[in-house]
């Protein structure tokens, strides 16, 4: 039986993973770990494991803008998979807003958000000095000036 249709992108057997992608994916959901452990830790809303779905769905959705569709001829500007991450972070980072008293809570939390996703876009664009240095400096800041 031929099952040479079943070969996924990466020209692997349906039952390999590409471990390249599959590290991606863990150093996403530790990176963004790594700052939703600081959020949880403070005990802020979006903690540890917001922050890691976040991070590893945006590496994720990074990852099959630039493989899937240059590999299956479309014609589709793949850059606009990663224009809608960040429309949809800020729907997630909205969320995480509270008014009360003339007084706004959440901002750094929705700014935490924002920023993870953007770390998982660069684990997932294969920038990971980038994103291994922005989740340690952006830790820094989080806990120096809480």
């Amino acid at each position: 039986m031929d099952t040479s249709w079943l070969t996924p992108l990466y020209g692997l057997p349906l039952y390999g993973l590409p471990w390249h992608t599959a590290g991606q994916i863990v150093l996403a959901a530790l990176l963004g770990g790594m700052i939703g452990f600081e959020r949880a830790w403070h005990g802020h809303p979006a903690g540890l494991r917001t922050n890691s779905l976040v991070a590893v769905g945006a590496c994720l959705f990074t990852i099959l803008s630039i493989t899937a569709f240059p590999v299956h001829g479309s014609t589709q500007d793949t850059a606009r998979i990663a224009a809608q991450i960040v429309s949809g972070i800020g729907f997630i980072g909205g969320g995480v807003l509270l008014q009360s008293k003339n007084r706004i809570r959440g901002i750094t939390t929705a700014a935490t958000i924002w920023l993870v996703a953007a770390i998982g876009m660069g684990v997932g664009a294969g920038l990971y000095f980038l994103a291994i240095f922005t989740t340690v400096f952006s830790t820094a800041i989080l806990v120096v000036l809480h």
